[in-house]
């Protein structure tokens, strides 16, 4: 199953308001913001090893050097969320009566832009041991609630309910 259209325009959209809350929530303005290099493909587009079973979206950092004629040794890292089309309709379908697309969309591109500041503020390694992403990944789930608290809706409530820290939102390669 891959997002149609619609659904692809709609994970622009709804990535482009969770930056927008993310930056309020962390006190970015939107130059602020634009530091954190990344960008979102769905499963048609990724790469085989950016495709994961288990989670609805799948962090991948890559390293390129700003200068590219080679004259200085400036390094960054680039970030690439590939969202899992077929898990996250997987439970929009399996959850028709309560879980919409609009409010796991927003949960998930919120949670994958968390990451994506903790990364670079070097709150944490993106090559730190399991046991360490595991506790990251408990504390971006509660950072994620809270950042969210001014978007709550029945709907987003129901998200919170359903995808608690019990279940994986994301995964993270490099």
């Amino acid at each position: 199953m891959h997002f149609n259209p619609a659904q692809r325009s709609l994970a622009n959209n709804v990535f482009q308001r969770a930056e927008n809350i993310a930056g309020q929530y962390f006190r970015l303005d939107r130059e602020e913001m634009k530091k954190y290099r990344y960008d979102v493909k769905t499963l048609a587009h990724l790469e085989k090893h950016e495709v994961r079973d288990g989670a609805f979206a799948h962090l991948c950092r890559y390293h390129f050097n700003k200068d590219q004629d080679g004259d200085r040794s400036d390094d960054s890292y680039f970030y690439r969320v590939c969202l899992q089309d077929n898990q996250i309709l997987d439970a929009v379908e399996r959850g028709h009566s309560f879980i919409r697309l609009n409010p796991l969309l927003l949960y998930i591109a919120a949670h994958e832009l968390v990451h994506i500041i903790r990364f670079e503020a070097r709150e944490i390694d993106f090559d730190a041991s399991r046991e360490e992403k595991e506790r990251e990944e408990d504390k971006v789930h509660t950072i994620t609630r809270d950042l969210l608290q001014s978007s709550l809706s029945p709907d987003l409530r129901l998200i919170f309910d359903c995808f608690s820290n019990r279940y994986k939102i994301g995964d993270i390669f490099n």
